[in-house]
């Protein structure tokens, strides 16, 4: 299976492979794409391997920031968007796992954070590991040990384990033909400002949306 693929809106990245300029334009081709020809629907990333040991030559602090502006980018597009994963997923391929907000598993499936040099990769995934783990990733984070599927749907960054990916993404599909991209993207803001932001702080946020939400239903 080719490294790094994009096919439409549907992205494949192989975590065994370094971060590289083809990785990062990939992902950046496919949110092109979703915010230029589509309103509503997924974005569904495949994601699978994890780094042997060692890093690229090649690899820089611009590259990294490059890819991941890419990462980010993908993690706040309109559109809903899906990883599903298979086997070992770590370096690149647990990065956008993390950025996206549907996560499907196939049986068998485990988080790596990758050491390099005598420690853990310090890259933005532990960041998103750390946010969204709830604080109990620090063995793992620290330490290098991989997190087994049922382990990462305990912790909130799976969703689902299951033995045929493909129907449970079909029906992710279907749910998401009607959710609008615009939509999407200011309430998944909302979800990731709830964890850092008081119920004062986050107030106004909120109705500022629900007032959009009225003027859209007056709209139409």
């Amino acid at each position: 299976m080719t490294a790094v693929r994009d096919e439409g809106l549907v992205l494949h990245i192989d975590g065994a492979q370094p971060i590289s300029v083809a990785a990062t334009e990939a992902v950046l081709r496919v949110c092109d794409r979703a915010e230029d020809q589509a309103t509503a629907g997924l974005v569904t990333v495949h994601v699978w391997g994890a780094p042997a040991g060692g890093r690229a030559a090649d690899l820089t602090v611009g590259l990294l920031t490059k890819w991941e502006r890419a990462v980010r980018r993908l993690e706040r597009l309109g559109l809903t968007t899906v990883a599903v994963a298979s086997g070992d997923c770590g370096g690149p391929a647990l990065d956008v796992l993390l950025a996206t907000d549907v996560r499907i598993a196939a049986t068998g499936t485990r988080l790596v954070i990758p050491l390099d040099d005598g420690a853990t990769w310090p890259g933005m995934a532990l960041y998103r590991l750390a946010r969204q783990g709830a604080g109990r990733v620090r063995r793992h984070a620290l330490l290098g040990e991989p997190i087994e599927a049922a382990d990462a749907v305990a912790l909130g960054l799976l969703d689902s384990v299951v033995a045929d990916p493909g129907l449970e993404l079909a029906l992710l599909a279907e749910a998401a033909a009607g959710v609008a991209g615009r939509e999407l993207a200011i309430r998944r803001q909302l979800l990731m400002d709830a964890a850092r932001t008081s119920f004062e702080d986050a107030l106004g946020s909120h109705l500022a949306a629900c007032d959009r939400a009225l003027r859209r239903g007056v709209a139409s």
